[in-house]
This record gives structure tokens, sequence and C-alpha cells, in this order.
């Protein structure tokens, strides 16, 4: 297991899975377009035209990437992290952590010691996306969220926040908090930050069952707990009263989000490792889906479960990692597809569209998908529609204003009361053909 980006970083390094481009591309556009082409792949960037330290992108590559890090099979990490949600560990705290080496004050302070990309030519401006901020409550505990940053100063961000966590730690607190962004995690934190747990419940739990977790006091405040190996940690302020206009920029979904206000975030220190790496988040890429869509399979595995048989969970790429969700059924009677597709919109509110399989069907293969939708679905017997519904912010197609959407389920089993012979996909039996390429005797 990885208990630190360096760490995963190694892994990957010994395993040939790491790849190294060298200090030749811009952190405009460039850099972006790099890791976009990478898709899949880890990559470590050894510098930059306009700056010399190092950064890395695509770090949670695929599932089989975090899999790897967390120390398990492929197959088992939707359990594994619905696991950690029910049984959160308990960090270790240091008294000062490796994210301490360097420590940079006063004047000294300046964000364009941090190598941030330019992804889109006409984003907002040079854009923190993997930048996790952790703040703390005296009754709530901490909590841990991903916000993107634009970059409008020397030592201030402005913010997307919505109405959720980090907001209701910022009202409660009067509009104004002391806040750390974090940066440069392992994947178990980095997968622990993208989940909404609710005030009240530390993201640090999850991270700690996954694969274990150290923390240290933040130096301006010593009881804001840090990662204690993170790469870089900016600390400062985050306030409401100040705004600043925010976008545009490329999402999830990869179309072009809004200019709105958004609150700002003054940074009164920067400590780091000596050498510290800078983690760029490619937004919309592969990275960013999985950490959008992970923690949400276990969410809706557990209301699926509790309705029927559910023998797994995929949230999508294709679908923004957010809007689609597949969901394969061990199917005992018709009304379990429409009692797992209700389950699944319950446990995942912003799903635009849920695929009902049988157990036969791979619900991470979308050829699979794609053939149970062509020989099993009858749209005017198994389309099952919620109009009027609210949706997503991130759907550019709902209602700007309501974010109501049409929601739709789709049930792709074999109908009741058909010859399943009909239905059964053929399947060819496994042959070991590799001994005979290249004219190699088949014989003993």
């Amino acid at each position: 297991m990885s208990g630190s980006l360096r760490e995963h970083l190694a892994d990957l390094e010994a395993a040939g899975e790491l790849v190294e481009l060298a200090p030749e591309l811009s952190l405009k556009l460039e850099a972006a377009a790099a890791l976009h082409s990478l898709s899949g792949h880890t990559v470590r960037f050894q510098g930059f035209r306009e700056n010399a330290r190092p950064a890395v992108g695509n770090v949670i590559a695929s599932r089989a990437t975090f899999a790897r890090a967390i120390g398990v099979e492929v197959s088992e990490v939707t359990e594994a992290i619905a696991r950690a949600l029910d049984t959160p560990g308990e960090p270790t705290r240091v008294a000062q952590g490796a994210c301490q080496e360097v420590v940079l004050e006063g004047d000294a302070v300046d964000i364009a010691a941090l190598p941030i990309f330019t992804h889109a030519a006409d984003d907002g401006g040079p854009y923190v996306t993997a930048g996790v901020y952790v703040v703390r409550d005296p009754e709530l505990g901490h909590n841990l969220s991903y916000h993107r940053s634009l970059v409008i100063g020397p030592r201030s961000f402005a913010l997307r926040i919505l109405d959720r966590d980090l907001m209701h730690f910022l009202k409660r607190a009067g509009g104004s908090l002391p806040a750390a962004m974090v940066l440069g995690l392992p994947p178990s934190l980095l997968l622990a930050a993208a989940i909404s747990l609710g005030p009240g419940r530390s993201e640090y739990g999850v991270a700690a069952a996954l694969a274990g977790l150290e923390l240290c006091p933040a130096r301006i405040d010593p009881e804001l707990l840090v990662p204690a190996s993170a790469e870089w940690v900016l600390e400062g302020r985050i306030s409401l009263a100040e705004t600043h206009p925010e976008g545009p920029f490329v999402d999830l979904t990869e179309t072009r989000d809004i200019v709105r206000q958004g609150p700002v975030f003054r940074v009164e220190r920067i400590t780091s490792r000596k050498d510290p790496i800078y983690h760029a988040l490619l937004s919309g890429g592969l990275e960013h889906k999985l950490l959008m869509g992970l923690p949400r399979e276990p969410t809706i595995l557990r209301e699926v479960r509790a309705v029927c048989d559910c023998k797994a969970v995929h949230i999508t790429p294709g679908g923004a990692s957010w809007l689609h969700a597949v969901v394969q059924i061990e199917k005992r009677g018709e009304e379990d597809v429409r009692a797992a597709i209700d389950a699944a919109f319950r446990g995942h509110s912003s799903l635009k569209h849920v695929f009902v399989v049988d157990a036969d069907v791979d619900p991470f293969d979308p050829q699979a998908v794609e053939w149970s939708l062509a020989t099993r679905f009858q749209a005017d017997r198994d389309l099952h529609l919620f109009p009027g519904t609210r949706g997503s912010s991130l759907d550019p197609s709902a209602d700007p204003s309501s974010r109501l959407t049409c929601k739709a389920g789709f049930d792709l089993t074999i109908p009741a009361g058909k010859e399943r012979w009909k239905f059964e996909r053929f399947q060819f039996p496994a042959i070991d053909t590799a001994r005979l390429r290249g004219g190699a005797p088949m014989g003993d």
C-alpha cells in the first residue's frame, strides 16, 4: 500500500508504469494537453519552461492503479471503499511532518513557486485543481474537500465552493476560517477527500482505513491537522466576505462552466518538502472521473443491495463518472429491476441514467453493456422515465435555473417469460494461442 505520493510513484516506476517527460513543455496549455494524450498513464514532468519544479499527473491513472495503491484486486475496489466508509480508521498524529521541511512566510510567500497549469485557452487563468482544502470546526471536527482554485494574485485564489460541507463550516464560523490547501497526496487520501461524508464525519478516517495516515499540526492553527506526507501545504484563510470572479473552466463533463463570484483564499504561509512535487489534476480527464465516480459506487451498492441481489456497480467514464451507472443484479423477479433503478437514484442523486444488467453481463465492459441494450431492451417496455426531476449542476442539458431534468432507467435484463437461450451471448471456449504463434509445435 502507498502511504505517500512518493511511495506510489516509486511503486509505479519499479513496475515500468511511470511515464517521464523532459522539461520542455509550457505550463500554459501544453502540459495539460500532454496529460490528456497520456490518459491512463501516470506522468511525471521533470520541469517546465517557466518553472523547474517537478509535477505529476494522472496519479490515479486507472481503477487498477488505485487498486494497486491500496493493496486490493481491481474487482475488490468498491467493496474496499465501502468497508472504509463503514469502519473508518484512526490516523496517527506526529509532531511535525515532511510537509514542513521548508517554510515560506511574509514576503517570501508567492504562489508562483508552484508549477500551476493553465488547462484550456479560455479558462479564467491558471488553476490549482488537485488542491484539497482542510478546515476544522470545534464541534464537527475536520473536513476535506476539493475546490478548483483560480490564481488571482501572488497570494490569493478565487474558489468554486458549492453549498455543501465547507460552506456549512464557513457559515458556522461567521464566514471566515483558517484553512490549509494540501497538494501531493497518496491515492487513498485523494479518494477519501472526494467523498462527501457530511458534517461530523472526517474523510481522514476513510483514508486511514484504506492505507494508513499520519497527520501533523498546521502552523496556522495547532488544532488544524494536515497530512504529514503532503508535498505542499498552503496555509491561509477563506473568507465569504471577499469575492472575485471565478471561471470559465472546463469541468468534469468536459464542457465549460460559467463565470461566478467565488470566495477568496488568502495564502499566509507555504510549507513543503525540500524538493516538492506538484500534482496537476486534469479536469475532465480519467483521473478526475475516477475520483468523482469511485466514491459513489459504494453508496449505490448499499442502496440497491437493500432491495435486491446486487453484484456490482460501475459509474462509467463515458457518463462523466457522475451521470451514468451500470448496476449488475441477479434478477429474481421483474420487480427487482424497478426497485434497483429507484435505489440507484437514492444512492447517488446526481445520476441521470441507470442501466440494469443481468449477472452474465460485465458492467465494466462498455461493449457488453451496449450489447445488452441492443439485444434485451425494448423502449416501450423497458424504459422508465422520471421527468421533472432535480439533477446535477454538471449536466449542461438540464434546465440551468432549476436543474430539472428527465432521468431514465434502462432495463437491460432478459425479459421474464422468454426462452433464456435466445438472449444468452455465445461464449467461445478459452484457448491458449501463445505457443501457436510463429509456427511453434503443439506437442509436448
